[in-house]
Parts: structure tokens; C-alpha cells; sequence
């Protein structure tokens, strides 16, 4: 028997989404649109927040956080999407390519874990608003804040350094856009139910439990809604958490399309197409779901315009 190579590829071939050069270019004009409006609409959600005082408030100072998420693990992905769809060396080597899944492995848990904080905010202002500044304290926001950077930051630890610590000696050809978990496991040559097995099990615990805290919180929501007497009332209500739960929506369901599945029953189109959904759309969507539904923001950028522009006559006086 012939002695096993156990040397690690020293880099890998990212396939991309399609080997037509007109689709590239259709394709990369489509992305880099999506990216330059996540960079515009979470940038400015950020600066809006940071700038206007009457949106200091728990409600946004997690939206500050969660555009901060989006923006973050959408320049991981993206930037080198858009630049394998210009050219022909679709290169990413091992070292870049386990940096690239640790940070989106660990935005997108954090993230699980900022949904269900807001989720929770909205509970409490709707359900207890009398209650609401008390409970939602600076010392609690914070604590969530930092609690589900940590989640995010250990577990992306752990799930990076037991896949890294396979060996791949197969292929170098990851058939996806960018270095995720169940394409690059496809390309080991040991045993990887272990790692395969660890990765589902953190994926189910994190959506259950942060679902469960944001289904508990919807559920209070909905039953003092439908207490409220008054129809402007409820319709506020309603307008309030709607966005929220719609965001949340399209979040879980391409998560939960794409990774509670054993690694064989991965499919290369209909997987792709989820995450372009995750690591692309969703991060664009967010702002425009939260700015576009919400008067406080329209106001807030109102008040932020002229404020600038008084400050710019002011100058020129």
C-alpha cells in the first residue's frame, strides 16, 4: 500500500457561481450594485444613530450593532466574490481562506444572538413600557452586546481550528464562491463526521435558543397587541415589530436551508443561490427594512441634513 499524503493543499480554487464569462459580468455588475448600497444604507444607519441624540436608545443602539454585523460579514465575502468574477486565477490561499470562514462564522453567530436581543427590547417597550428604560439599562445593553461577540468569537474559534485541523489532500477546488464549511469539508480526505456532526449541533443550538427567545417575545407582543382597544394603536405596534420580524425571517430560513443538513445532501446550485441570499442580499435589505418603515430614521436623517447644512452656511458667513 502506498504511503497517504497528509500535506495540506497550500491553497485553494474557488469556483465561483458560474464558468460563463457573460454571466461573470452580469453577475459582478449585480453584486457590486448590492454592496455599494449595504455600504451606503448600514454605514449611514451607523453615522444617523451616532450623529442624532434622540436615537440614543437601546431600540437603536442594537440597530448600530446589527448594521455593523451586516456590513462587516458582507465585506468578507463580497469584495473577493467580485474580484474572482473579474478574473481567471480564482486563487485563495489556505491561510486566507480559514480567515475569511473564522469572521463569517463569527459575525453570522453573533448576529443570531443580536436578533434575539432586539427582539427582547421590543418585548420589554411594548409589553412593560413603563418598565422599559429601567430594565433595558445601559448596563444590560452592553452586556448583550459583549455576550454575543463572545458566543460569536468562540465558537467561530472552535468550528475554524477542528476544520483547519483536517487535512486535505483531494482536491483543491472548493465548489462554492467563498471558503464555507460544507464545500471545504467535501474536500478532506479524513474522517470529518466529528467536525460535520460539531457544526450542526452549534448551528441548531444557536437557532433554537435564539429563536426561542424571539418567538417568546412575538408571542407577548402579539397577545397585548390584540388587547389594545384602540386601531391607530395596534397599527403602530404592528409597524413597529414588523420589520424587525421580517428581517429575521429571511435571515433563518436561508441559514436553516443551508447548514441543518448532512454534508451529502448538499447541492452546489440551490445552496449557492441561499447563501448569495445570507452573505449578500440580507446585509442590503436590513437597512432599507429598518429606514424605510421606521419615521424616526427619516426624521433623524431630516434633522441630521440640516444640521449640516446649517453648520456649512454658518462657515461660509
Amino acid at each position: 500500500m502506498g504511503r497517504r499524503n497528509d500535506t495540506n493543499v497550500p491553497e485553494f480554487i474557488l469556483l465561483g457561481l458560474t464558468e460563463s464569462e457573460d454571466i461573470q459580468q452580469v453577475l459582478f455588475m449585480l453584486f457590486f450594485l448590492i454592496y455599494l448600497i449595504t455600504v451606503l444604507g448600514n454605514a449611514g444607519m451607523i453615522l444617523i444613530i451616532r450623529l442624532d441624540l434622540q436615537l440614543h436608545t437601546p431600540m437603536y443602539f442594537f440597530l448600530s450593532h446589527l448594521s455593523f454585523l451586516d456590513l462587516s460579514y458582507s465585506t468578507v465575502i463580497t469584495p473577493k466574490t467580485l474580484e474572482n468574477l473579474l478574473i481567471s486565477d480564482k486563487y485563495i490561499s489556505f491561510t486566507g481562506c480559514f480567515t475569511q470562514m473564522y469572521f463569517f462564522v463569527l459575525f453570522i453567530v453573533t448576529e443570531f444572538f443580536f436578533l434575539s436581543s432586539m427582539a427582547y427590547d421590543r418585548y420589554v417597550a411594548i409589553c412593560k413600557p413603563l418598565h422599559y428604560h429601567i430594565v433595558m439599562s445601559t448596563r444590560l445593553c452592553r452586556a448583550l452586546v459583549t455576550g454575543s461577540y463572545l458566543i460569536g468569537f468562540t465558537e467561530s474559534t472552535v468550528i475554524v481550528l477542528c476544520t483547519k485541523s483536517l487535512h486535505f489532500c483531494k482536491s483543491n477546488v472548493i465548489y462554492h464562491f467563498f471558503c464555507d464549511s460544507t464545500p471545504i469539508l467535501a474536500l478532506s480526505c479524513t474522517d470529518t463526521h466529528g467536525t460535520e456532526n460539531l457544526i450542526i449541533f452549534l448551528t441548531s443550538l444557536n437557532i433554537v435558543v435564539s429563536l426561542i427567545t424571539i418567538f417568546m417575545s412575538y408571542g407577548s407582543i402579539l397577545s397585548n397587541i390584540l388587547k389594545i382597544n384602540s386601531t391607530s394603536a395596534k397599527r403602530k405596534a404592528f409597524s413597529t415589530c414588523a420589520s424587525h420580524f421580517l428581517g429575521v425571517t429571511i435571515f433563518y430560513v436561508s441559514i436553516i436551508f443551508t447548514y441543518l443538513k448532512p454534508k451529502k445532501s448538499y447541492s452546489l446550485g440551490k445552496d449557492q443561490v441561499a447563501s448569495v441570499f445570507y452573505t449578500m442580499v440580507i446585509p442590503m435589505l436590513n437597512p432599507l427594512i429598518y429606514s424605510l418603515r421606521n419615521k424616526e430614521v427619516k426624521n433623524a436623517l431630516i434633522r441630521v441634513i440640516q444640521k449640516s447644512e446649517g453648520s456649512r452656511q454658518l462657515k461660509c458667513q
